[in-house]
């Protein structure tokens, strides 16, 4: 799942600027370090950062708590006042994604054990 950090950095600053505010306010505000505020605001270090450090900035910024991440994923943010999604939910989806590419791999695997055995068989038996 390929994540948009330059998309985050894109809406923070847009509300930043709505709300009037100076990175300090947003650091102080959210209880994030201005460091890490710095980097994400300006997409100078992309680095996975806490699910808990992108809430506490959609919080501080008015926004749904899983704003910022709904943007980091590519998907369309929950409005203000919308039920958080159930992380169960999420973590089930994804396993489930999971186990099927295991199933599809798994059934690869056996395919390719019968062509190097019938190779292998071919080869010892030149003849048959």
């Amino acid at each position: 799942m390929s994540e948009d950090w330059a998309a985050v950095a894109k809406t923070i600053n847009e509300r930043v600027n709505e709300l009037g505010w100076k990175q300090r306010e947003l650091a102080e505000r959210s209880q994030v370090s201005q460091a890490i505020v710095r980097e994400i605001q300006n997409h100078t270090v992309e680095r996975k950062r806490s699910d808990r450090t992108l809430e506490a900035l959609a919080v501080a910024l008015g926004l749904h708590p899983q704003h910022l991440l709904a943007v980091l994923h590519g998907r369309i943010p929950p409005a203000l006042g919308q039920p958080r999604e159930d992380m169960e939910d999420a973590v089930s989806a994804r396993l489930a994604v999971i186990e099927q590419r295991l199933s599809q791999i798994t059934e690869q695997l056996a395919d390719l054990t019968t062509d190097i055995a019938e190779l292998v068989r071919r080869d010892r038996n030149p003849g048959a």
